[in-house]
């Protein structure tokens, strides 16, 4: 399994980015995707959360300003960050497991400068 992460960078407050996340050697269609990021001095946070069915869950602190969706036919995750705010910046990181072991993406930096 490999979920290849692409799309952070370096914004300014109020900006945007989107993350892509390409995944291979899983059932794409059939699996839950998440998005988590982590922030220098603190714990790994679940940022979204798109079932196979396309249900959707964020965080409080992402709620109306970040967006996931997946192209099941691109077998790519995505996520939409609009309004980014200083406190955005850590490392995302896209995850999903399959047969009881989770996998992880190798994380995109994405910093939003104030």
């Amino acid at each position: 399994v490999q979920l290849q992460a692409s799309g952070g960078g370096l914004v300014q407050a109020g900006g945007s980015l989107r993350l892509s996340c390409k995944a291979s050697g899983i059932n794409f269609s059939i699996s839950s995707m998440n998005w988590y990021r982590r922030s220098p001095g603190k714990e790994r946070e679940l940022v979204s959360s798109i079932s196979a069915g396309g249900a959707t869950q964020y965080a409080d602190s992402v709620k109306d300003r970040f967006t996931i969706s997946r192209d099941n036919a691109r077998r790519t995750l995505y996520l939409q960050m609009n309004s980014l705010r200083p406190e955005d910046t850590a490392v995302y990181y896209c995850y999903t497991s399959s047969r009881e072991r989770g996998f992880w993406g190798q994380g995109t930096q994405v910093t939003v400068s104030s």
